[in-house]
């Protein structure tokens, strides 16, 4: 995957203390923006959603801080 981006909460500066997620129709991976060559971590795209989903339902998740 080479389409890598930054979270939009990366923060100020270089945002290197966040994640980086990649996509293609299928997968999403994910990697640790200090170190971009090491390990990644890939899932299935429907199975990516359903996390991201629990996270915005979960107490303290990103909708509930609006």
């Amino acid at each position: 995957m080479d389409n890598w981006r930054k979270s939009s909460y990366s923060g100020p500066g270089d945002g290197n203390e966040c994640v980086e997620i990649a996509t293609t129709s299928t997968r999403t991976a994910i990697r640790d923006s200090k170190a971009p060559a090491r390990a990644t971590l890939t899932f299935p795209a429907p199975t990516f959603t359903a996390f991201l989903e629990s996270l915005k339902q979960a107490p303290g998740g990103p909708a509930r801080r609006r």
